[in-house]
């Protein structure tokens, strides 16, 4: 390949792995060596983030999105899309990324109390210092020994706040108790003092022994584990004793004690498991299923059931094949990713979208790639990667990809580019449907119900052959894992670590609603800011206040509440090959079926004002963009609100399950000489189905194919 010539880069997907990618292989810095087309089903960017704007310009997501403070990657590469975006001074209404995106501080859990009622306790977690993906000014906190010091932190901290529940409890001890870097002979001592008579009899006490333990925390290696197990036992068994008590006649300490289980059984394992020390760091037990790791380190059995533990399954929809009685989590993944959360969050610990995630990601990211010159194939539908015959390969070639067999699904009239964005109030957005107009034959495919974006519905007007050399150099292949074996039986068949991957990297349906309300969720019986909610009742465990949002839309006469609720949907019991063009609208229905009893049976929780004097829901505080006035009956009613089914291969969520990160390729992987992958379901350093581990995967991408980013330069990256 001459070094002069143009590389052409095929980015196979339009998710947040692929528009990372193609960000990074069209930098200014590159000075056009790399040319990037991307193939993309549809009409639209996003992949399972994609929004798009219905009905009332209202938005319409595939799910609940929210941006984590710790997602350094994504955030560092959306505000240098926003700035560079800006830089043709050209006035917008998100000028800037913080126009965007809004800190959400307060997240909510639901636990059930006895007599099957549910009740909801709030956080508030304070802006953390700086904002995601600022440079970072201090050592690396993505380490084992630096989650342990904050670890070692958080507990003295809740104990605490537990002293401050105990009227009766002695005044709290010096903060400087922790101060300073006494010598280790002195630590020790400090320790079989605390431990010598096998109890700590007070909450100060306690605190004390807290302190000593952020104390060995910050030099780990200087101490044998032995005395650093000894102590969290002694923590340990004394808490227990002296909170337990307590615990049965007030939930506030009742709650603290379940986390400073759990944070005394992790720190115990970090230990026991020696993952300071170990290379693979919280890799290394990614084997066991985290409530399995948590109880082998001493974690009662009221705390594995704890709301904190099963909002950790719902947020990262840990459940096989959508069983809500199948939890399931590996020990690394969950531990990586709750400590990510927690101890490096900067600005808030969430972040919400003041629009929908199509309108403030993709369609910024769109026009930068787009003035850079990258080349859109939408309604593309890559069918077929095909790998180099055997027989042409001479000795010491590794195998390649010669070429991607495409069904292209619409033309475009006149040979045109399709335009795919909408103004909605001076925002450039995504629609919810294709712009017919602009097709070839676009009425008959909008009377015929051509769902461009189902994997079931295989309608197309041509097909073309992209060749290696002639069309390509390279491919990113940055679709679902849920679509590699449509899309790579060539590769399947060749190659046994591909097969074990799509094997053992399972995912999962998901379901969402969302409903617009006439009435503000305060004067419903919700008594907390605007916030998200964990851990509720099946099948809708998560719901978040969206009513933010509003303003964004083009209501004639605007709604006072908008909710947004999502979780796993259950796998049906058909097999793949029974399923037929309208397995999409079957399990859509299915979705809609279950909205409906959710918010007959199960709202009312939350919402107390939300039913009727039968203790229904009242079903005409929804607004219908149309206009039509509510009748009263639920199904015609909720007939003018969204939801989905995410049941497309591409679409389903990837799960993190024990012993499965072994199989996850990365891509970095060479053996093939023109291909690599990328998304959540890669081997990328954050192990879990989200769009930091997407943006991750897409970077390391760019950098198997331009060496560019420095691998250094991806935050929380820490694979050899």
């Amino acid at each position: 390949m001459s070094k002069s010539r143009r590389i052409e880069v095929a980015v196979v997907g339009g998710g947040c792995a692929a528009v990372s990618a193609a960000f990074e292989l069209t930098r200014p810095e590159h000075r056009g060596r790399y040319h990037v087309t991307m193939y993309v089903q549809g009409w639209r960017l996003g992949g399972k983030g994609a929004s798009g704007r219905g009905p009332a310009g209202r938005i319409e997501e595939h799910g609940f999105h929210v941006w984590l403070g710790f997602y350094e990657n994504a955030f560092r590469l959306l505000r240098e899309c926003y700035a560079e975006r800006n830089r043709d001074g050209k006035p917008r209404r998100f000028a800037d990324w913080r126009d965007a995106f809004l800190p959400s501080p307060h997240i909510g859990l639901a636990e059930r109390l006895p007599g099957g009622r549910w009740s909801a306790f709030m956080a508030h977690f304070p802006g953390g210092d700086g904002m995601p993906g600022d440079p970072l000014t201090e050592g690396n906190p993505y380490t084992v020994v630096g989650y342990l010091r904050r670890t070692a932190t958080l507990l003295r901290t809740l104990l605490e706040a537990c002293q401050e529940r105990d009227a009766a409890a002695a005044p709290r001890p010096a903060a400087g108790a922790t101060n300073g870097a006494p010598p280790v002979a002195v630590v020790i001592d400090g320790i079989n003092r605390l431990v010598k008579y096998g109890a700590l009899a007070t909450m100060a006490a306690l605190i004390e022994a807290a302190g000593l333990l952020e104390v060995v925390a910050r030099t780990l290696s200087r101490y044998p584990d032995g005395i650093v197990l000894r102590l969290l036992d002694v923590i340990g068994s004394s808490a227990r004793h002296q909170l337990e008590s307590l615990a049965e006649h007030d939930d506030e300490v009742r709650r603290l004690w379940e986390i400073i289980d759990i944070v005394l059984a992790t720190m115990r394992g970090i230990i026991r498991f020696e993952l300071a020390s170990d290379p693979r760091g919280f890799d290394a037990i990614d084997d066991y299923d985290c409530r399995d790791w948590l109880r082998q380190n001493g974690a009662s059995q009221q705390s594995l059931d704890s709301a904190f533990v099963r909002g950790l399954h719902a947020l990262a929809f840990a459940h096989v094949d959508g069983d809500f009685a199948r939890p399931s989590l590996a020990a690394g993944a969950a531990l990586r990713g709750s400590l990510r959360m927690f101890f490096t969050y900067r600005g808030a610990l969430f972040w919400k979208m003041r629009a929908g995630m199509g309108d403030v990601v993709f369609a910024p990211f769109y026009e930068v790639l787009k003035r850079r010159g990258v080349s859109f194939r939408f309604f593309h539908r890559v069918e077929k990667v095909t790998l180099a015959d055997r027989s042409t390969l001479r000795d010491g070639d590794r195998p390649h990809v010669a070429a991607l067999e495409i069904d292209v699904q619409a033309e475009i009239k006149d040979g045109r580019e399709y335009e795919p964005l909408i103004d909605i109030q001076g925002l450039p957005c995504w629609p919810s449907r294709p712009d017919y107009a602009q097709l070839v034959d676009g009425d008959r495919c909008a009377r015929e119900g051509w769902d461009f974006e189902s994997f079931w519905d295989r309608r197309k007007v041509a097909t073309k052959t992209q060749r290696v050399v002639d069309d390509f150099d390279f491919v990113v292949l940055a679709v679902g894992v849920g679509a590699v074996p449509h899309l790579c039986a060539d590769i399947l068949e060749r190659d046994q670590r591909w097969r074990d991957m799509v094997a053992h990297v399972k995912t999962t349906a998901t379901q969402a609603f969302q409903i617009w309300l006439r009435e503000g969720v305060e004067d419903l019986g919700w008594s907390y800011p605007l916030s998200s909610l964990s851990g509720f009742a099946q099948p809708f465990d998560t719901w978040a206040d969206m009513a933010h949002l509003i303003p964004e839309e083009s209501w004639p006469r605007a709604p006072r509440a908008l909710a947004y609720f999502c979780s796993v949907l259950p796998d049906p019991s058909e097999g793949a090959a029974a399923r037929g063009r309208d397995y999409p609208a079957r399990r859509n229905e299915e979705v809609r079926r279950n909205a409906i009893r959710f918010l007959e049976r199960d709202i009312k929780h939350f919402w107390p004002k939300a039913v009727d004097t039968a203790g229904g829901f009242r079903w005409d505080l929804l607004v219908d963009p149309g206009g039509q006035p509510a009748n009263g009956n639920r199904a015609a009613c909720f007939a003018s609100q969204f939801w989905k089914a995410n049941v497309n291969p591409s679409d389903r969520y990837t799960l993190s399950l024990p012993g499965s990160a072994r199989y996850r390729i990365s891509p970095l992987d060479n053996t093939y000489d023109n291909l690599t992958i990328a998304g959540d379901w890669t081997s990328c350093g954050h192990n879990t189905g989200c769009v930091e581990a997407a943006v991750m995967s897409g970077r390391l991408a760019a950098h198997a194919i331009s060496h560019s980013p420095p691998l250094e330069s991806i935050i929380g990256y820490d694979h050899p």
